[in-house]
């Protein structure tokens, strides 16, 4: 049983026909639990049953005593606060919309289930890295025989000439499954995720699963490790843990990005164009998924899903970029510097943190709007919200081409003409965090950006400092006071 919020309180005693100067806000809530009352926090409605106590109040019910605007009353709260109400004065309210985008629901209360036991876990390692081979040992071997779980590794791994050598990895070579990036469809086929190395790593499951993705969970063994909440040492408990459902979860949204190439809307009809557009706004990419991982599909276009950010930017040539900016259809502004950074929350302490943008948290709904070196003074990084889509083109008196990076891969040139769409995806990288989404991404900020981190200004000596200061009054003035202290 838990109590009712305040503001709900008030809320329901406005709905109620009783005096409202009678009745406290505590007894009310006591009364409430002491008549079986009850509070369902389910992000749908509040209920409350109310049974007659020395207050008066008689039993009252949702269906006689509440209106329905109260009886629809959201609880699902954003990350610091309940979803505001939806109902202005007498007459005024925001209007439905049955194709909602995406649900924003409390943070706390992404908690990792499973519906059924997780059997099949993809190990991904830090390439080049000699430092990473033990611990990738230990644990392919711990989840294979400890876990009897089926292990799936990059094929290219196996190739590493100290793996090859390792006597405890010979053993469990042969138990191992493998694919291939480029070739190999991991869709449906991994329950769970787990990475050891840098935040390079957690990039890449993101750019294997381009649509549902399985939980993360990411080892610390990199250079920074932003991305990264989890040590080592202990992975048994850990891993155990989240396996037994014990974790919580942050919901790292990503960009859809879609190149659309002149040369191909120019063979197909206005309208056949805008269907298609809409057809994947809809579905996220549906039929023009990525195939293999690379990012273009069969008729030429790119449409992939980014963690980090999409960076438009000038390439080897000399002249400054010229780039338009559309948000949902109408133009905002022209681009002339370096280039353009469209980020996501998780990639706001990335590149776009290195150009002056603000450092959002992942939960946080948005899409980060960065400069790259404006020619101009007044051109300062924007936030928008999430539900948008941009449309980034060449401008038509530009100089020059542009090129165009997802996550620092998949690299090519955007003539004039082209356009690359940006919006936010419906298939976020579900992050499993170390202790909760507050303090994973405070202890990154200090840790590894060293945020807000400088030498502690020295406490006020009175004393030194009026002594420095050579006022005599100001000193003859303090004298008295502690004599008059002493005599008293």
């Amino acid at each position: 049983m838990f109590p009712i919020h305040r503001r709900h309180q008030e809320l329901l005693l406005d709905a109620l026909p009783i005096e409202r100067t009678g009745i406290d806000l505590e007894e009310f809530n006591n009364n409430i639990k002491d008549y079986n009352g009850f509070h369902a926090f389910n992000g749908v409605g509040v209920g409350v049953a109310v049974g007659t106590g020395e207050n008066g109040l008689e039993q009252l019910s949702l269906q006689d005593k509440i209106t329905a605007d109260c009886r629809t009353l959201r609880r699902t709260r954003s990350l610091n606060a309940p979803s505001p109400f939806q109902q202005f004065g007498p007459c005024g309210r925001i209007m439905k919309n049955q194709a909602v985008v995406m649900q924003i629901q409390d943070p706390a209360s992404q908690r990792l289930t499973w519906y059924k036991p997780p059997l099949t876990v993809l190990v991904i390692k830090k390439v080049r890295d000699t430092t990473v081979l033990a611990p990738f040992v230990q644990l392919v071997e711990w989840l294979v025989q400890e876990k009897h779980m089926v292990v799936w590794v990059e094929s290219a791994v196996l190739d590493d000439p100290l793996l090859v050598e390792d006597k405890k990895f010979k053993k469990i070579k042969e138990k191992l499954v493998t694919f291939k990036d480029g070739r190999d469809d991991l869709t449906d086929r991994i329950d769970f995720i787990v990475c050891l190395g840098g935040d390079g790593t957690l990039l890449y499951a993101s750019l294997l699963f381009q649509h549902s993705v399985p939980p993360v969970m990411a080892f610390h063994l990199g250079s920074l490790g932003f991305l990264t909440p989890f040590e080592f040492e202990n992975f048994q408990e850990q891993v155990t843990n989240v396996l037994e459902g014990h974790a919580a979860l942050t919901l790292r949204s990503r960009l859809r990005c879609i190149i659309y190439r002149k040369s191909d809307r120019s063979r197909e009809t206005e309208s056949d164009y805008q269907a298609k557009n809409s057809y994947n706004y809809q579905t996220d990419g549906g039929h023009y998924s990525t195939k293999g991982g690379d990012g273009t599909s069969k008729k030429g276009e790119t449409n992939i899903l980014v963690l980090n950010e999409v960076v438009i930017d000038r390439g080897p040539s000399p002249y400054l970029s010229n780039i338009d900016l559309f948000l949902d259809g109408k133009y905002i502004t022209s681009v002339q510097g370096d280039g353009l950074i469209v980020s996501t929350p998780t990639g706001s302490t990335a590149y776009a943190v290195a150009a002056g943008a603000s450092m959002i948290h992942p939960s946080v709904p948005a899409i980060m709007v960065t400069p790259i070196c404006p020619h101009s003074l007044s051109f300062r990084p924007i936030v928008v919200p999430a539900g948008v889509e941009l449309r980034i083109s060449i401008s038509p008196d530009s100089r020059n081409t542009s090129w165009v990076s997802f996550d620092g891969r998949n690299r090519q040139e955007l003539l004039h003409g082209d356009c690359l769409r940006v919006t936010t995806s419906i298939y976020p990288v579900p992050s499993i965090c170390a202790q909760d989404q507050i303090t994973d991404w405070f202890d990154s900020l200090a840790e590894c950006l060293h945020w807000n981190v400088r030498k502690k200004q020295k406490c006020l000596d009175e004393l030194c400092d009026l002594t420095a200061s050579g006022s005599e009054d100001t000193l003859d003035d303090l004298d008295r006071v502690n004599d008059s202290i002493l005599d008293s």
